[in-house]
């Protein structure tokens, strides 16, 4: 099976496919599928914050933050509002720093005019346990004082360990904790796409299913939003 994107090579031939999904692993959205799901979530965005005026964006890195780019590129085309968008590094934040491999810094880009009474949506590719919102939330609390903080997400795959849910959601997606659910996105993978497919043999590469302290709970996860 092959997730193909429409593109053309350096010589303008036919359109290219995109690289072999792993063996067991089934496209669950397409990039079209995508693009009308973050059309939705911008739409909703701005009936929930009437209009979208006080609003700012906040991507966790790394997929989040194209994924906040586009709802704001989405919002100023139906309401011709240059919404402010930025970027939420929650590394410090994690309560999985001692028992987790070492992690690269990710970059926090606050935009101007801060996060003081505004209505933060936080944007990132996959909930999950909820323990990546929950240090994101932390990292707010450091940054500024939001009016309120929201939440939205391409995918979320269930089996919450907090109280957390999110505000806006582009799919709903029921797995096993015995699955794993992979982001692709252009701007870091070349192509959109969003897999379902058997859980890797450990969570390393997972940013959310180290956050369970102690070395013996890995689980399943996604390429980078367990959120």
């Amino acid at each position: 099976m092959r997730v193909q994107k429409p593109t053309k090579s350096d010589a303008g031939g036919d359109p290219e496919p995109s690289p072999e999904v792993p063996e067991g692993t089934r496209a669950v959205l397409d990039g079209n599928e995508i693009n009308r799901a973050l059309t939705r979530i911008a739409h909703e965005v701005l009936e929930r914050t009437k209009g979208g005026q006080d609003v700012t964006l906040l991507g966790i890195p790394s997929r989040g933050v194209p994924l906040a780019r586009r709802l704001a590129q989405r919002i100023e085309r139906v309401e011709d509002l240059a919404v402010p968008v930025g970027s939420l590094d929650i590394t410090m934040y994690r309560d999985d720093l001692r028992s987790a491999p070492v992690r690269a810094l990710g970059r926090t880009e606050i935009p101007n005019g801060g996060l003081d009474d505004r209505v933060i949506v936080l944007v990132d590719d996959v909930l999950f346990s909820g323990r990546t919102v929950r240090a994101a939330l932390d990292a707010l609390g450091d940054l500024g004082r939001p009016r309120a903080v929201q939440l939205a997400v391409l995918v979320d795959r269930g089996h919450r360990e907090l109280p957390i849910r999110a505000d806006y959601v582009g799919k709903n997606l029921p797995t096993s904790l015995r699955e794993n659910v992979t982001v692709r996105l252009d701007e870091t993978d070349g192509h959109d796409a969003v897999l379902l497919g058997p859980s890797r043999p450990t969570a390393a590469t997972a940013r959310d299913g180290g956050l369970r302290p102690g070395p013996s709970r890995s689980r399943p996860g996604t390429t980078e939003g367990n959120a």
